[in-house]
């Protein structure tokens, strides 16, 4: 995990998010451009790390990872129906969305086992293999025993919030309350220079708009 955070930030850039979709929102027999198509404005999954969601998407880098979807092939209806792989097809979708960013995809068969233990936290409208029903089964069904997942590292400007979120609370410390702390052997110029990387670490995540708000914030603090 640590190596593959390391490929997926450059510029002064040293976390990434996680994200997933699980189960993918698929249905029984679909296709992975029929999935995808079905979202042709935002992406399928949800933001995992505790960052404050932004109007403005977008990412420097990322890694996504799906499995459990159908590799079958039909004619082609869409520009993602035509790619020549469901690998393809969702590099392209990457690719639509996330213009001008480092996308690395891998589409793999197998899916993600929920058998016992594992717990069944899992709507009604899931298959035993996790796809999505149109309605309710008119008897239960049994218990999911599969589900299609779709997961994604990205370096993104999502972060910015996070990482000056952070600063902010522990620029607001009053450090002469925790004599324990420093008694450990962390001096008072080593704190505030990491403070200071900090901040400059939450700016490497800013783009022009988040370059904006943040003069906002330091003309309010």
């Amino acid at each position: 995990m640590t190596h593959l955070a390391e490929t997926l930030t450059f510029s002064g850039r040293k976390v990434v998010a996680a994200w997933a979709s699980l189960p993918f929102p698929a249905r029984p027999g679909c296709l992975l451009p029929d999935a995808l198509c079905a979202h042709p404005q935002a992406v399928p999954w949800k933001l995992l790390s505790p960052c404050r969601a932004r109007k403005v998407s977008g990412c420097f880098a990322q890694s996504v990872v799906l499995r459990g979807v159908c590799k079958e092939r039909k004619p082609p209806a869409s520009p993602l129906h035509a790619c020549g792989s469901t690998e393809e097809a969702l590099q392209r979708y990457l690719h639509t969305l996330f213009p001008g960013a480092l996308s690395t995809s891998h589409v793999l068969e197998q899916p993600c086992h929920t058998q016992p233990p594992y717990p069944q936290f899992f709507s009604p409208l899931l298959t035993r293999q996790g796809f999505l029903l149109d309605k309710p089964p008119r008897y239960p069904s049994a218990a999911v025993e599969s589900i299609p997942v779709l997961a994604a590292l990205q370096s993104a400007p999502v972060l910015r919030t996070l990482l000056r979120g952070l600063y902010q609370e522990l620029q607001r410390l009053n450090t002469r309350r925790w004599a324990s702390f420093f008694s450990a052997g962390v001096e008072q110029g080593d704190f505030q220079e990491a403070l200071e990387e900090l901040r400059t670490l939450s700016q490497a995540y800013e783009t022009g708009c988040e370059a904006d708000e943040s003069e906002d914030e330091a003309d309010s603090d």
